[in-house]
């Protein structure tokens, strides 16, 4: 017993912030981050003249070998237009999550520091390889002792200080980029992905967000949530019912019909969206490995560590954006915005933004089916985001709120989701479903009672 204990004791200390910790994270990360960090100062302060496309590699190469939250901050930084230059967006979002995985040793004593002794016999089966491998933890098939088979996810060991170092440094990279873009002012961004990311290592309060989409996405039949097993998930496990689907590349590569791949495009926007305009709610992690589709195009959504709750104006302020747009209202869109928090907007700082959010929301403006980019390439929301990104930088710069992260995120995301698909419906007619009727007030009760359910806070 007692080589038991104190196999648990390490591995729990292991789990604290400590300096020890974090300084030899610092090591892992701030050699590679300082080197490319000399590269940029060297080339703005010395007349070095820098390859960003072969540094944007030489940070690839550097973050891709590393587990834990570093490299989960670069795949949601690449998808977000304009909070890296292109080069860098280009080459992060390459990262693959899929990381080698921890072996049996570490396996056991995890099971042993989160059940106890006897952990395995609560299951009928264990398997000992991991069936999947990601930034933060893996996940291990097993089987209930009720038969029903299931999906353990396990956190990494260190991960508190891994968070910690890797936010500290990747302030350091923001601090870089600010230094020779002024555009883009990254602060509210880091902020954004900070608290997230600190959200994400307790597994206690994913497992009450799965619970928060069941109930939420409880009345939408072409979206499926595993069932939380919480006599078996502590702040570090998280077990769960298995649910069978393909990667949704995977899916694209073997569905030769129009028509589910349309339903699959239909049921991942409701996934998304029913939260969000009903409840205030939104995953914010659109990964392609954050869900599966059934052979019948139906959704199983996977992860919920990346939920942001929104305050219900800023909703609103989306809606009103919309409208703002069809109705060529310039006053109602200076509304939109200060509702999300930008101040001081001029008639061309107005203009700059405008010419993005009419990118995003072009497809929701028209009452016909179409592609998500129309007749326009895949290259069209790179043009967008340059021409936005010039008139920033001539305007003295912008800073995006906070909630701008994971919305933006989203929208992206799920755009490349739909592209994959090459799925054509009415996007307008969907929209205008989802927000038919809609009340600010009514929203509010709605949130307060899914989030009350679950022991969840209210947006600030």
């Amino acid at each position: 017993m007692p080589e038991i204990d104190d196999e648990n004791q390490e591995l729990n200390e292991a789990d604290t912030s400590r300096l020890s910790g974090r300084m030899r994270r610092y090591a892992k990360v701030g050699t590679s981050v300082g080197g490319l960090a000399a590269q940029v100062v060297g080339a703005r302060y010395l007349g070095i003249g820098l390859d960003r496309g072969k540094h944007s590699s030489d940070l690839k190469a550097a973050l891709g070998g590393l587990k834990g939250p570093l490299m989960k901050a670069a795949q949601i930084l690449a998808t977000i237009p304009d909070a890296l230059p292109k080069e860098y967006a280009e080459e992060l979002r390459q990262l693959q999550s899929n990381a080698p995985s921890m072996g049996w040793p570490f396996v056991k004593r995890r099971m042993r520091a989160e059940l106890g002794l006897d952990w395995q016999k609560r299951f009928q089966s264990f398997e000992h390889e991991a069936a999947a491998a990601a930034s933060l933890g893996q996940v291990h098939r097993a089987v209930g002792p009720d038969g029903r088979d299931l999906a353990c996810k396990l956190q990494y060991p260190d991960m508190l200080s891994a968070v910690e170092a890797d936010l500290q440094q990747l302030k350091i990279l923001f601090g870089i980029y600010r230094r020779y873009d002024k555009a883009i002012d990254p602060s509210n961004v880091y902020h954004e992905l900070a608290e997230r990311l600190r959200e994400e290592l307790d597994y206690e309060r994913e497992g009450r967000h799965m619970l928060l989409y069941k109930d939420m996405l409880s009345d939408e039949a072409g979206v499926h949530i595993a069932d939380l097993l919480p006599e078996l998930s502590t702040q570090r496990l998280l077990t769960m019912t298995w649910l069978e689907g393909k990667p949704l590349l995977d899916f694209v590569k073997g569905c030769d019909s129009v028509e589910q791949r349309n339903a699959v495009a239909m049921n991942m926007f409701r996934c998304w969206y029913v939260p969000f305009y009903y409840y205030g709610i939104i995953h914010g992690d659109p990964h392609l490995g954050n869900y599966t589709i059934r052979q019948d195009g139906t959704v199983n959504l996977l992860d919920f560590g990346c939920i942001r709750v929104f305050p219900p104006v800023f909703v609103k302020g989306v809606i009103d954006l919309y409208f703002a747009l069809e109705r060529d209202d310039p006053e109602l869109a200076v509304e939109a915005y200060r509702t999300w928090g930008f101040d001081n907007i001029s008639k061309d700082l107005l203009a700059a933004l405008n010419l993005w959010a009419a990118f995003l929301y072009a497809p929701l403006l028209e009452d016909k089916p179409q592609r998500i980019m129309g007749d326009k390439g895949s290259l069209y929301g790179a043009e967008v985001a340059g021409e936005v990104h010039k008139e920033l930088r001539r305007l003295g710069g912008v800073t995006p709120p906070r909630e701008f992260v994971l919305m933006d995120r989203a929208a992206v995301g799920l755009g490349s989701v739909f592209m994959h698909l090459d799925a054509e419906i009415n996007w307008h007619r969907m929209f205008h479903e989802l927000i038919s009727g809609f009340d600010v007030d009514a929203l509010e009760k709605r949130q307060a009672k899914v989030l009350k359910a679950q022991k969840l806070p209210l947006p600030e």
